[in-house]
């Protein structure tokens, strides 16, 4: 008896001592992880419960809610005021929405989520969340406050990696958004109007949604994206680069403003998306929000961990979405895949053989229908890596290998841009072609939408304000800048016809005087 009480008191105290050497070990250690790394470790020791869903089909989201929740967090933001005549861009919008002019006095504030990925601390959120904030406080679920410091962002994803001084506390499994299916169920974790840890559910209504919200301001410098120069106008009327990579996950779970950088999770309460954006006339919910698939959102995050930034590989194209109408335009028969308008020289596509005039019509194996099909593939890889890519040229089917590279190269074709450019210095104004869902949202199957009005020149003086969609100029469609510079030409007696959609989705067939020169 002696003996077996020995034996047990051994086993004891030697299960003891190696239990406490690899909790020694795995905080020496747990700085020299990636995030991948320290979430393996984690879910090691705590496993998430099975699926929360019965033999019935019926689910059961309590326990997801559960398990999640802890882990997502309130974040403040504090800014500087910054004097844009007496009115920033927040307050000139709201003050223009309610008639009123509001004059900010003193720092200004702001709110969003974000969720811990990483037992020590790390926590992933909105660029927009925290761009530019002087001071950034965080205030987890168990009513801890924190300072965070940015650790990178990534403006091409609306990504950011923030951190807070803190150990075990508790994080969120990281999911699998390519096996997310439209129709599966979803919570949305997050602070809408300051309100902590809400929980909505939903469904996955749509994937691969690309909004065209990301990268569509006017830079101060030109920039490319990891799949190619995609061209629209800056102040000055020199091409710029909109540089949004967008693969959003669409689903009808409630997220309004303070949701950004929250949790979009499955019934298992593993993440597949961080909330962004929403589609909203009033900026409030409508049953349209969009989540950042958690696969693209894991390559940037691990890059600004390890490096501080996001290493692209880039592919060197600049393309255009075909449908029927840019079938028409183009004078080709293919509705489906993406134009190739042009190859950058040096990029790694001309050395695998892509052509100005290819249609990618499969990405690795994979059709592609949207640009988004190709943005998120190109945006989770490196320079060095490997993607394949299918091409309709001349009627036949051409398989290449493209070896992704640091730099995108250069354009030789610059037709488009100097049109673009010679026409905002002819109207003083900008456009750009119209998404699926702004074409379903303004119920047309054509058109561009004013994206700038440059005051005092000719297209000020027609009172279109920017977020219009032109559909035809002298009654001639139009559906890109080359479209509308040959409408231009059409017009009689310096008479200038504009018909299309305010913003707010009333019809308008104006008649402008264009003047003589």
């Amino acid at each position: 008896m002696k003996k077996f009480g020995l034996t047990v008191l051994t086993a004891f105290l030697g299960g003891a001592l190696a239990l406490g050497t690899y909790k020694v070990l795995e905080h020496k250690y747990a700085s020299n992880m990636s995030l991948d790394e320290k979430q393996k470790v984690y879910f090691a020791n705590n496993p998430l419960p099975p699926s929360n869903l019965s033999s019935a089909g019926e689910v059961d989201l309590t326990v997801a809610a559960a398990e999640v929740t802890p882990a997502v967090v309130y974040i403040r933001t504090t800014y500087a005021n910054q004097d844009n005549g007496g009115q920033d861009q927040m307050e000139q919008l709201f003050g223009d929405m309610f008639g009123q002019r509001v004059v900010p006095q003193g720092p200004q504030m702001a709110s969003g989520s974000g969720v811990i990925i990483s037992p020590d601390g790390y926590i992933v959120t909105n660029n927009h969340v925290v761009d530019k904030a002087e001071k950034i406080d965080v205030v987890t679920n168990d009513h801890r406050h924190f300072t965070a410091k940015v650790i990178g962002t990534d403006p091409n994803t609306d990504l950011a990696l923030i951190k807070i001084s803190a150990d075990n506390l508790p994080i969120v499994k990281f999911g699998n958004s390519d096996a997310v299916k439209v129709g599966e169920w979803v919570l949305a974790v997050g602070n809408p109007f300051k309100l902590t840890s809400t929980v909505t559910a939903g469904i996955v209504s749509a994937k691969g949604r690309d909004i065209g919200i990301i990268g569509s301001e006017n830079n101060e410098q030109d920039q490319v994206t990891p799949f190619g120069h995609m061209r629209v106008q800056r102040n000055d009327g020199r091409p710029k680069v909109n540089t949004g990579i967008e693969s959003f996950i669409q689903t009808d779970a409630a997220i309004n403003p303070g949701n950004s950088g929250g949790a979009l999770v499955n019934a298992r309460g593993e993440l597949i998306g961080i909330n962004s954006a929403i589609a909203s006339n009033t900026g409030s919910y409508e049953g349209y929000g969009f989540a950042i698939p958690i696969n693209l959102a894991r390559k940037v995050l691990n890059d600004i961990e390890k490096y501080g930034a996001v290493k692209r590989g880039y592919l060197g194209v600049s393309f255009r979405a075909l449908d029927e109408d840019a079938a028409d335009a183009l004078h080709i028969k293919q509705t489906t895949g993406l134009y190739v308008d042009d190859v950058a020289q040096g990029s790694g596509a001309a050395e695998a053989g892509l052509q100005h005039g290819d249609i990618i019509t499969k990405v690795n194996g994979k059709t592609v229908y949207e640009s988004s099909d190709l943005q998120e593939p190109v945006a989770r890889l490196a320079p060095g890596d490997k993607i394949n890519v299918t091409v309709l040229r001349n009627g036949d089917e051409k398989n290449f290998t493209v070896t992704l590279k640091s730099t995108a190269g250069s354009m030789a074709n610059r037709t488009a841009s100097r049109s673009s450019t010679e026409l905002y210095n002819k109207l003083g104004a900008s456009f750009r072609a119209l998404t699926s869902a702004e074409k379903a949202k303004f119920h047309v199957r054509s058109g561009v939408m004013v994206t700038q009005v440059r005051p005092g020149l000719l297209f000020d003086d027609t009172q279109i304000p920017v977020g219009s969609v032109i559909t035809s100029i002298n009654r001639q469609p139009v559906n890109s800048t080359d479209d509308i510079s040959s409408a231009l030409a059409n017009g009689k007696n310096g008479n200038l016809v504009i018909s299309g959609v305010y913003p707010d989705g009333t019809t308008f067939n104006n008649m402008f005087q264009q003047g003589g020169e």
